[in-house]
């Protein structure tokens, strides 16, 4: 069923791509539409405050070797949450993003769904030892 979801977004996206069909206008807006989403993040922090950035060095314990004790010891950096204004904004920019996303898999003829599947898997497969 989600494949289906997946593919009819990769479809809508490919018949409503109309100015941008060239590789070098989606791989341009694709870069575009993320630095968008990173300035919606930042003005939620600089014009709205509504999340905060508390930003330090991440402290890893040189004692313990489990990968566990690791991952619970890293941080966001993040203070607060979204308020509904920055989150339907945040929300549009990386809509926007995968649009172009998508574009970009279907003049490739790549199948965006394909991609997060084997993404899933190798995740799935290595779990915290991707390292990412």
């Amino acid at each position: 069923m989600k494949d289906i979801i997946f593919d009819n977004f990769q479809n809508s996206v490919d018949e409503s791509l109309l100015r941008h069909k060239s590789i070098l206008d989606i791989v341009t807006k694709l870069q575009e539409s993320q630095a968008r989403i990173n300035r919606a993040i930042a003005k939620s922090v600089t014009n709205c405050g509504c999340i905060k950035i508390d930003a330090r060095k991440q402290q890893i314990s040189q004692d313990s070797d489990d990968i566990n004790e690791l991952t619970k010891n890293l941080k966001t950096h993040l203070k607060g949450d979204l308020c509904e204004n920055c989150r339907e904004v945040i929300e549009r920019e990386i809509g926007n993003h995968l649009f172009y996303l998508s574009s970009l898999c279907s003049t490739l003829d790549l199948n965006l769904y394909d991609a997060l599947l084997k993404e899933y898997d190798r995740i799935n497969m290595l779990g915290k030892y991707t390292l990412r």
